[in-house]
């Protein structure tokens, strides 16, 4: 079995050529290695590889790793978030990639000013279509952020979505490229402390083609730590 080591060297090979063939720079990806359902043992072997960024899913599961990981790494929640987890979310984790309602929104922004904190977030969006994903419709995008001016204790940082999985992996592209105008429409408004930094999409099944549709933050779990089990 390959090493995490020699894993992360692949991925970076391949986020470097898929830069290429879009004329971007591979620099400007960001690589978050989602570590869900595996040890701290293993996200220790990765950050000695070289991963600054670790994603996780579950709270209960990153909150044990977190008192495990003393190393200066940023902390991002990728998984469906509940309200009532709001609070020890904040206690963990730099960004949250998936608001996907005002109801929630409005709860990070109360449990942010208990803290005497702004908190980073991303919209997440439903692309797809799929009944099964979470997520803003992307009709609704506009209105969801600004209706979210007000909550001074939040930044919105940017987008993310969940492309459908499919045998064919440039069938996720329209979702990517959906996310993409998105962005551009939301920077088009020019809402006041909303600067779209972040454009979250693709993992391990399909992140070349987020690369070359502009993604800037990659969720790379499988291709880093091996399956799941």
């Amino acid at each position: 079995m390959a090493s995490i080591h020699e894993n992360l060297r692949q991925v970076r090979d391949r986020v470097n050529a898929a830069a290429d063939r879009a004329g971007r720079d591979p620099e400007a990806v960001r690589l978050v290695a989602v570590s869900k359902t595996k040890p701290a043992s293993l996200i220790l072997e990765a950050i000695d590889a070289g991963v600054t960024e670790i994603g996780e899913n579950q709270l209960q599961e990153a909150r044990t790793k977190y008192d495990q990981i003393d190393r200066p790494v940023k902390w991002h929640f990728v998984g469906h978030l509940q309200r009532n987890k709001v609070k020890a979310a904040l206690q963990i984790f730099d960004l949250i990639h998936s608001v996907d309602s005002l109801r929630l929104l409005n709860e990070i922004n109360r449990r942010s000013a208990g803290l005497n904190c702004q908190t980073d977030v991303l919209v997440q969006v439903n692309t797809s279509g799929e009944s099964s994903k979470y997520g803003v419709q992307p009709e609704q995008v506009l209105s969801f952020i600004e209706s979210a001016l007000d909550y001074r204790h939040v930044r919105i940082k940017g987008l993310m979505t969940i492309g459908p999985f499919a045998p064919n992996v440039d069938a996720v592209r329209p979702s990517f490229a959906l996310l993409g105008r998105l962005q551009e429409q939301v920077k088009s408004q020019r809402f006041q402390g909303v600067d779209m930094a972040y454009l979250s999409m693709g993992m391990t099944h399909d992140f070349e083609v987020a690369v070359e549709e502009g993604a800037n933050v990659i969720r790379i779990g499988t291709a880093i730590f091996g399956k799941r089990v």
